[in-house]
């Protein structure tokens, strides 16, 4: 199989035949064998409805079904799971990214031998104040900490090479991330394409404002895990032992004060230098055992996918 194509959506139903139709055309055009993975992510009006017709109609059209919303990421996890195509297309549902761009996203995959390519809405249609400039300054601030040389990760229309979607773990709020997770992966051929942006035509954005204080956030954790993930002790370890050996510094300079020069002067309990090295020891060797179980945890843990699939269209069920 040539291409699949990752939709995760959100009460989308006005838009979704549109977008099917869209696809389905762009494929048949230029003879690519394919599937549409549509991840429905606890909609509530009639988008698995619509999904359910369009999958009946066209065997190349698949949909997996949340029972309530988990989350963009997890919408993402279940289609790179599901997707058996060579080429790993994600897009939007709200028909704001082109499917005309995927042929040359695909070729920029596989005869040009990139991992992955982003696409650029070099040209927007949205609002300047609410998503233009807070998205610029997110990019900025994700260019400066992850290393990768984007200048849009928010954008949906993405092409992945099928190695990289399945090496990569996709949770939490990281679907802004995933060039770094792959880059983090090993798969650093990656590159930028211009996409034409269109203006949204049926009902309204999910994200608020909200979504650019929670990417800075996730920003700052996965540059962590970028840094210090396989190997917490580095980090917590070495802030421990400094911390202790500062609060035993204070500890020994306290202890021959008063055996040596001050022997009958104040009680080491009444000077303040006792207080601060009792709790540098104490910070030390928590900030240590942080480290110890972080270490722990990681050669312990076992990653699962943070969603629940309650019903599939023209997919394998798992046994």
């Amino acid at each position: 199989m040539n291409l699949s194509i990752v939709i995760p959506l959100l009460n989308e139903e006005e838009s979704l035949l549109e977008l099917h139709d869209w696809i389905v055309s762009v494929m048949q055009s230029n003879h690519y064998s394919y599937e549409i993975l549509f991840i429905d992510d606890g909609s509530t009006d009639g988008s698995w409805n619509i999904l359910s017709k369009l999958c009946k109609s066209n065997p190349n059209a698949k949909a997996i079904r949340f029972p309530k919303n988990f989350g963009k990421s997890q919408a993402l996890h279940a289609g790179f799971k599901a997707a058996q195509g060579e080429v790993i297309i994600t897009m939007d549902a709200d028909l704001q990214d082109n499917p005309e761009e995927i042929p040359e996203m695909y070729h920029l995959i596989k005869n040009d031998g990139y991992d992955l390519v982003s696409g650029w809405k070099k040209k927007r249609y949205d609002s300047f104040i609410s998503k233009n400039m807070p998205s610029k300054l997110f990019n900025w601030a994700a260019r400066k900490t992850s290393g990768v040389h984007l200048n849009d990760f928010n954008c949906g229309l993405k092409a992945f090479d099928k190695e990289v979607v399945k090496n990569i773990e996709v949770s939490g709020e990281m679907h802004r991330y995933i060039p770094v997770l792959a880059k983090n992966a090993g798969f650093s051929n990656i590159g930028e394409k211009v996409v034409q942006h269109q203006a949204r035509k049926y009902g309204k954005t999910k994200f608020g404002m909200e979504r650019f204080i929670n990417g800075f956030l996730d920003l700052i954790t996965i540059w962590f895990v970028s840094k210090f993930g396989r190997r917490p002790m580095h980090l917590f370890g070495a802030l421990g032992v400094l911390m202790f050996i500062v609060g035993f510094g204070f500890a020994l300079y306290l202890g021959i004060d008063k055996l040596l020069l001050e022997p009958t002067g104040r009680l080491i309990t009444e000077r303040p230098q006792f207080y601060i090295s009792l709790t540098a020891m104490i910070i030390g060797t928590q900030l240590f055992l942080a480290g110890f179980l972080g270490e722990i945890l990681i050669r312990s843990r076992k990653n699962e996918p943070r969603y629940t699939i309650v019903e599939k269209l023209n997919l394998a069920v798992d046994k």
